[in-house]
């Protein structure tokens, strides 16, 4: 998800400098004229996609939206598929180093992602209860878009202007869907559209307080210096005509349309339901998990976690003396008085003071783990009013390439009593550091290798990660509460449960509330946890099997090398190869550490 930076609670968390200064570095490419090739065809991906442009902070062109219809997607794969078809024609990847070699590899691999994704061009919801495309628009523009100079001003304004076209072309593309089979069940109308009503409530559309849009460009634009205040209100009244006359308009008419769409949608929710759902399915947990793993194997994985984790919560329920059943236990850390924060404005700004402590805390060991540190710096927020209906717990968004605007750490502070302190420290780590704050800060500083591999997709990789990055810490003896090491393993059992779910859903038929059942019985979440997270896994099949499965994939590889090296073995050297050479399929990361304990064994030797 996008983020809004307006009007939020927030810290910057230090990150220090890099442990080797200057830029993080990789293998190093030894054909330049491969380089060359990887450069030249990222560029022209850039050319034509103004929006990544603008995620990664590159160039000062952020006024277009770009080609953002199913013709445009098509087309960037078909541009994709030609560039790799010149890649195969002038380079022979037998010849090439094992840098350029392992970069080859990469490119087709990242080409064969856009491939499975091109494959399916209607088998999504681009308006759904999470991660809605109509509400995308005004997130990147609060909170992506930089509004730091007066020629900035120019270019979010062209933007918002681009908004009513962009909700015209999604409206076209849900029209496309629903003719193919293809819509969102039931319940993922409502959320969505209230969300979108919240971008055009307030001024200029009614008297009750501002809106959003208009908020965070008025709080923005007070930050530039050498405009004056009479430019700065002409310039608010310039976006507040725009938002009454032209964007509000535009969001009345796809709301009304969303609102007929919600009238015939249905209960049916997995991927089953979909033309051809079933293989739609294979390939989507084929790509997120980046296996070759079955349905029906991911399903008995998940059983199988699930009885060993609560295994070890016995064993925790023991330790603090508590009598009863598991179920019991759950029930007793739902009710502890101690273990959540007054619903309150005190309480929020709490949660927040106590994340950035434990942030600290790990800083203060992460080099006994740790080789590169990123220089990217970190920020705690809360997620922005508007838009919390329609966010999950906890996220992450990057920062840009060139560091002007930092990684962000958000937490749903909603509702108090559904983010638990127990939980916090394990959530901070998977966001934050060790987990997904260095580990793609750490991709994009990496200039040794072809801009593209900075910023690949690999799934299992970047959850596989944050995920044994909550584990990590109880290793390290930072898990010093019971409770909070409870909280660990609730986490690390929530996503045992999405393989169980995730598969029961998209291949067993599982109906929604036959997940949440199996959610609540299984877990300590509370219900509305488990309504919130099984609805995600129902809109984004696939996805949420990944954490899991790559973090037992980096365990075992661990162990492997472990055992291989045994006192050879260096925990921060096994870290760098993971991180090193950014997002890596999991099979090629294996064969990365394969090559990474034979090299230690030799300089062993």
């Amino acid at each position: 998800m996008l983020a809004a930076l307006g009007g939020c609670p927030k810290a910057t968390v230090p990150t220090p400098a890099a442990a080797v200064p200057g830029p993080v570095t990789a293998l190093p490419a030894a054909n330049p004229e491969l380089a060359a090739f990887f450069e030249e065809a990222f560029d022209e991906r850039l050319a034509g996609d103004p929006v990544l442009r603008t995620y990664l902070g590159i160039g000062d062109d952020h006024g277009a939206w770009g080609d953002l219809s199913d013709a445009g997607r098509a087309a960037r794969v078909a541009r994709a598929e030609a560039q790799l078809a010149t890649l195969r024609a002038r380079f022979d990847p037998t010849a090439l180093s094992p840098a350029d070699a392992l970069s080859f590899r990469l490119f087709e691999a990242d080409v064969a992602h856009r491939q499975v994704e091109g494959r399916w061009p209607l088998h999504d919801y681009p308006v759904n209860q999470m991660r809605g495309e109509h509400t995308w628009f005004a997130s990147l523009l609060m909170g992506v878009q930089p509004l730091r100079t007066a020629a900035d001003i120019d270019d979010w304004l062209a933007r918002l202007r681009g908004i009513p076209e962009q909700l015209a072309v999604l409206r076209t593309r849900l029209e496309a869907r629903e003719a193919a089979g293809v819509m969102p069940p039931a319940f993922a109308f409502p959320p969505a559209i209230a969300a979108g009503r919240n971008l055009i409530t307030g001024a200029p559309f009614d008297g009750e307080g501002t809106s959003p849009l208009l908020a965070t460009f008025t709080e923005k634009v007070a930050t530039i210096e050498g405009i004056d205040e009479a430019t700065r209100e002409a310039r608010a009244a310039d976006v507040a005509g725009v938002l009454a006359d032209e964007v509000g308009p535009a969001y009345e008419q796809l709301l009304a349309f969303l609102e007929d769409q919600a009238a015939r949608a249905t209960d049916d929710d997995g991927a089953w339901k979909l033309p051809d759902g079933d293989r739609y399915y294979t390939d989507m947990l084929a790509m997120h998990t980046s296996t070759d793993r079955t349905p029906e194997q991911v399903h008995a994985l998940g059983l199988a976690e699930t009885e060993r984790i609560h295994g070890e919560m016995r064993a925790i329920q023991a330790q603090l003396g508590v009598q009863g059943t598991l179920s019991d236990f759950f029930a007793h850390v739902q009710a502890h008085p101690d273990l959540t924060l007054p619903d309150s404005a005190e309480g929020r700004e709490a949660y927040l003071a106590l994340a950035r402590d434990h942030l600290a805390g790990i800083d203060a060991r992460l080099d006994e783990v740790i080789a590169t540190r990123p220089q990217a710096a970190l920020e705690v927020r809360a997620v922005e009013p508007w838009r919390e209906a329609a966010s999950g717990k906890a996220f992450y968004q990057r920062g840009t390439v060139d560091g002007s605007r930092p990684g962000v750490f958000y937490a749903n502070l909603s509702d108090m009593s559904q983010v638990p302190t127990y939980q916090l420290q394990a959530l901070v780590y998977h966001e934050g550091v060790l987990g997904h704050h260095l580990q793609l800060s750490i991709a994009q500083e990496l200039r040794d290798i072809p801009t593209f591999r900075r910023h690949m997709r690999v799934t299992a990789w970047s959850e596989g990660w944050g995920l044994y990055s909550e584990w990590l810490p109880h290793e390290m003896g930072l898990y010093t509460d019971p409770y909070s090491d409870f909280g660990r393993l609730a986490m690390e059992l929530w996503r045992a449960g999405r393989l169980v779910v995730d598969t029961g859903i998209h291949h067993q038929k599982w109906t929604r509330d036959e997940a949440i059942d199996w959610l609540v019985a299984n877990t300590p979440n509370s219900r509305s946890d488990a309504v919130k997270s099984v609805e995600r896994y129902i809109i984004w099949p696939g996805q949420a099997t990944a954490y899991k499965v790559g973090m037992l994939e980096l365990q075992r590889m661990r162990a492997e090398a472990e055992a291989e090296l045994g006192d050879a073995f260096d925990l921060a050297g096994f870290h760098e190869v993971v991180l090193r050479n950014g997002p890596l399929p999991l099979d090629v990361l294996d064969e990365q550490v394969q090559a990474w304990i034979e090299a230690e064994r030799a300089e062993a030797r």
